[in-house]
């Protein structure tokens, strides 16, 4: 599967960032100034809800890459014809407030069938974080060999920070860092660190051996666009300013 231009160079680079609106955000006005925030930002390429008219808004409206997020197959290939660049399977987090998980099991049979209805199309998989590290581990491998692209971490919903400020934001992020370092190891595509980022957190999931990070709520849930844009330029600066060195 060839990536992207864009988004395999900024994986190369190790400095890809996703900004994500939200799985099951389809508020028009909301993801559109997150999109239009990310692209005046600097990120690499847009998530949005895979519903066939926000793709042809946010595509109108914006140059960036567009990848759309669901955890239904069908609903992934409609939003492909209305002219999204990827697709997600993923950003499980906003299921589980509801009491709704994903097995290992589960994961692959929507990789398998997503991958049927799309062959030709860039894959990402998220790993579920409700899984023991070692069975995520086994499931990205398991995703990469039927297909998936691009593997993307969880874990910020199952963080518990117990202090404030900087320390309070590695807490937040322990549980996705471990996922990237052990994960970015095991596999040989790209691995995306996502869920309870921020600024301080993102070098370091660089580090842990992530090509890129994607963040949501740190930009989704503010209400207006000139912050949006603020955060979206720390965490650009947070990615440039990173140390590690790009993959050859």
């Amino acid at each position: 599967m060839t990536l992207n231009p864009i988004i395999a160079e900024a994986f190369a680079r190790r400095k890809a960032l996703k900004i994500i609106s939200g799985l099951n955000n389809f508020d028009l006005q909301n993801v559109t100034a997150v999109c239009k925030a990310a692209e005046m930002g600097g990120a690499t390429f847009v998530d949005i809800a895979a519903s066939p008219q926000l793709v042809e808004a946010v595509k109108q409206l914006i140059s960036l890459p567009v990848c759309v997020s669901s955890v239904s197959p069908s609903s992934l290939a409609q939003a492909v014809a209305a002219g999204a660049d990827l697709v997600e399977i993923g950003n499980f987090d906003s299921f589980y407030p509801q009491g709704i998980t994903f097995s290992a099991a589960d994961v692959l049979r929507l990789t398998h069938q997503t991958r049927d209805l799309l062959p030709d199309v860039t894959l990402s998989v998220t790993v579920p974080h409700i899984l023991p590290l070692d069975e995520q581990v086994e499931l990205a491998q398991a995703l990469v060999a039927a297909g998936a692209d691009i593997i993307q971490t969880e874990g910020g919903t199952s963080a518990n920070p117990h202090h404030g400020g900087i320390l309070g934001l590695m807490e937040k992020a322990t549980p996705t860092l471990a996922a990237a370092y052990a994960i970015s190891r095991a596999v040989e595509v790209p691995v995306m660190c996502a869920s309870g980022l921020s600024s301080v957190t993102a070098p370091l999931a660089i580090a842990a051996g992530a090509s890129g990070i994607g963040v949501g709520s740190a930009v989704n849930k503010l209400n207006d666009e000139v912050a949006m844009v603020a955060v979206v330029r720390s965490l650009v600066e947070a990615l440039e300013s990173n140390p590690v060195k790009a993959s050859v």
